[in-house]
């Protein structure tokens, strides 16, 4: 079977000769790991079974000032900490100026420019569209966290109004990935801490629910899978996201998640995409322990198709080295 097929197979709830898989490094660990191999260009021989194109709009970062890059949508990431993304230090949407925000353009330089030649460069790749920072994300890096949970409480129009431009923003990007021969859309949107839904099931349903409900659609009218990646432990929305047509939740993290019971309760009808533990195993535990965990998920949550085997998020700067080169190795020699 070729990557694609093994994913498609996975999705379709069946079994494919291996179980796929798809390994993300954060910087640090990139790093780490071509420093344990010797070898600047270790990714490329993983294996990956996904590969990657960005929707949202191709405008450059820019850095603004030292270790401050400026987004696409105006936002500030202050990178001096985090250099895979930082942390958001201006504001720049409030009540009083949203109606004149100006999203970025999705066409001059037109977004999802080179997918087509990504496509063609990887025939035998499962091809994902990313849509990054998609919705709650978005709106929470515009306006600010704190500002964002208390209007979706105190100031309800005004958070309303915000995610309904985002998701205006999010069907012209979705028509425009679509529009080429990929496979699915990535959605990034992280609603969960480590005990549950960040903003409550109650106010994700006013708030997310309807317009994730849209987004969807507009994928699936196209004959495209849905992707959402949201950290935390946000199980008790699976059944309503079924509902809307998901297809993979990413990244299944077994810290806040027992992934077994998922398994059990939802493994015929979502498919899981991650559940190697990235807050346990790979920075503390030892590579025997990374093999017996990696070689359980893939036999029982892989068990019939559903499962694609990843890190439950990019690999932090914390995991060991000769963890990660286990969990590789395993993935690589299945069968």
């Amino acid at each position: 079977m070729t990557n694609r097929e093994r994913v498609i197979a996975s999705l379709h709830h069946e079994q494919p000769d291996i179980t796929p898989y798809c390994i993300g490094f954060t910087y640090h660990a990139h790093a780490k790991m071509v420093e344990y191999y010797g070898d600047p260009d270790f990714e490329a021989k993983v294996g990956n079974c996904i590969t990657g194109i960005s929707a949202n709009a191709a405008l450059p970062w820019r850095e603004v000032a030292p270790d401050i890059w400026e987004d696409p949508f105006g936002a500030h990431w202050n990178r001096g900490i985090d250099r895979d993304i930082g942390n958001v230090c201006n504001r720049r949407v409030t009540p009083e100026n949203l109606a004149e925000y100006e999203f970025p353009s999705l066409e001059n330089p037109p977004s999802c420019a080179n997918a087509d030649e990504v496509i063609r460069a990887n025939p035998d790749q499962f091809i994902m569209a990313d849509i990054g920072f998609s919705l709650f994300e978005r709106a929470w890096v515009l306006t600010g966290m704190e500002q964002l949970l208390m209007a979706m409480v105190d100031e309800p129009a005004f958070a309303h109004a915000l995610f309904d431009r985002i998701v205006e923003y999010n069907l012209r990007a979705i028509e425009r990935a679509c529009a080429h021969n990929i496979d699915a859309m990535y959605f990034g949107d992280d609603w969960g801490q480590q005990t549950g839904v960040l903003m409550g099931p109650e106010l994700w349903r006013e708030f997310i629910k309807p317009r994730i409900a849209q987004m969807y659609a507009a994928v699936k009218k196209h004959g495209k899978y849905v992707v959402i990646h949201s950290c935390g432990k946000v199980d008790e929305l699976f059944p309503e996201l079924i509902d809307l047509g998901l297809d993979v939740f990413n990244p299944f993290q077994p810290e806040v998640i027992d992934v077994y019971a998922a398994k059990r309760n939802f493994g015929d009808r979502l498919t899981f995409f991650g559940g190697i533990s990235t807050q346990r195993t790979l920075p503390y535990g030892t590579a025997d322990e990374t093999r017996t965990e990696v070689r359980r998920l893939i036999a029982e949550v892989g068990k019939n198709g559903g499962y694609i085997a990843a890190p439950a998020h990019a690999i932090p700067a914390d995991a060991k080295a000769e963890n990660i080169a286990a969990m590789i190795e395993v993935l690589q020699n299945q069968g």
